[in-house]
């Protein structure tokens, strides 16, 4: 019996050879086809560093997507260009004691502005989270933890970032957080943007700011101003860092040098 196998071994090996490979690829092809499918991974694709590149002085810079494309998310970089309207906005993501000497130079210039929060700040400031509150700002989010919102795939780790930091600012006020939302560092993705529209949220960018963050390494005054004055353009949303000592210092004469340009603070919400 063993030699008749091999004997036709022998003889038709090629043959079968080919009709194994065959019957295999006809397997693989039908798990293929029919077979379960695996569950598609999240992507963040688009994502995208907000930057600014200032190429003619007193207009509004070239920026990485258009007012049009971000209109499609409740999203705004700028107001109206042609206006003499501008909007100042503070960043706030921890407290060194240059918050309530800002909020005195607001009230005394009768300048509404607008401050994103993170949840240190709402956690650790409540007294001055009121202050901004009762004296007419805007308080907007800048997330709880201040994470790179571009790699938050899941909506409900977006949601969390976002909803910690409302019933905070609720804890405080009484009052429902203004839903304005502003990326971290300008980190985003087209999900996210799509996920705070959701939420009911509007998103704010900037179209002026400049090196103002690094407390240990603070700008002159002439180096502030150097970047503050020839940049300003109809429309301007000014991004400035509560953490400035420089901005705190120079926040007086900056409100005034902008008016005697013929600029005038508005509140965001015009923009939406």
């Amino acid at each position: 019996y063993m030699e008749v196998l091999m004997v036709f071994w022998k003889k038709y090996k090629m043959i079968i050879l080919f009709v194994l490979l065959v019957i295999a690829a006809l397997i693989c092809t039908c798990i293929r086809l029919w077979g379960p499918k695996p569950e598609a991974e999240p992507t963040n694709a688009g994502i995208s560093n907000w930057g600014l590149s200032f190429q003619q002085e007193g207009k509004c810079p070239v920026t990485d997507a258009s007012k049009e494309e971000l209109l499609k998310y409740d999203a705004v970089f700028v107001g109206g260009e042609e206006s003499n309207k501008i909007y100042l906005t503070f960043d706030a993501g921890y407290e060194n004691g240059n918050t309530a000497s800002i909020l005195d130079t607001l009230k005394e210039k009768d300048v509404t502005a607008a401050f994103f929060l993170v949840g240190n700040y709402l956690e650790s400031e409540p007294e001055l989270v009121l202050r901004m509150k009762n004296e007419g700002h805007t308080v907007g989010n800048h997330t709880y933890s201040h994470p790179d919102m571009s790699t938050i795939l899941s909506e409900d780790k977006f949601r969390e970032e976002l909803q910690k930091n409302e019933k905070l600012y609720y804890d405080i006020t009484g009052e429902e957080l203004d839903k304005f939302y502003r990326p971290p560092q300008g980190k985003y993705c087209a999900d996210n943007l799509i996920m705070a529209k959701e939420m009911g949220y509007k998103t704010l960018f900037w179209s002026l700011a400049y090196v103002d963050w690094y407390q240990d390494d603070q700008p002159t005054r002439e180096e502030a101003f150097s970047k503050l004055l020839p940049r300003v353009h109809g429309g301007a949303v000014i991004l400035l860092h509560s953490t400035s000592s420089t901005n705190a210092q120079i926040l007086p004469e900056l409100i005034d040098k902008y008016r005697a340009m013929g600029y005038e603070f508005s509140d965001i919400k015009e923009l939406f």
